[in-house]
């Protein structure tokens, strides 16, 4: 496959930065101050950060073999990192960046 062409790679860039406009700005296009949100997009923002955190876990486990290589230990203790310091700081970032760097750690360094 050849590179991309000057004209091809401004093209690629102007359709992320449009995409990421339109997907950033067309909700509060759609939804104005003048009405009411509907019940379904209120529910739909509270049952899908619960629903992709558990797709998102589901998928990261997927390739986890317990009968052999690790056992899935630095994947269990990942885990019990991240759910410790989600109980204790309350912090949704600090607890993602916390238990994706104890897995690295644990993955270069002892596994």
């Amino acid at each position: 496959m050849s590179p991309m062409t000057i004209p091809q790679q401004i093209i690629t860039i102007a359709m992320c930065i449009l995409g990421t406009m339109l997907t950033r700005y067309l909700p509060f296009l759609i939804f104005s101050d003048k009405k009411p949100t509907p019940q379904y997009i209120l529910y739909l923002g509270k049952a899908l950060p619960c629903a992709i955190f558990g797709m998102l876990v589901v998928y990261c486990l997927k390739d986890v073999s317990i009968l052999s290589g690790t056992h899935g230990l630095p994947e269990l203790i990942a885990i019990g990192v991240t759910v410790a310091l989600h109980l204790w700081k309350k912090q949704m970032l600090l607890s993602i960046a916390g238990g994706t760097m104890t897995y690295m750690l644990l993955i270069q360094l002892f596994f």
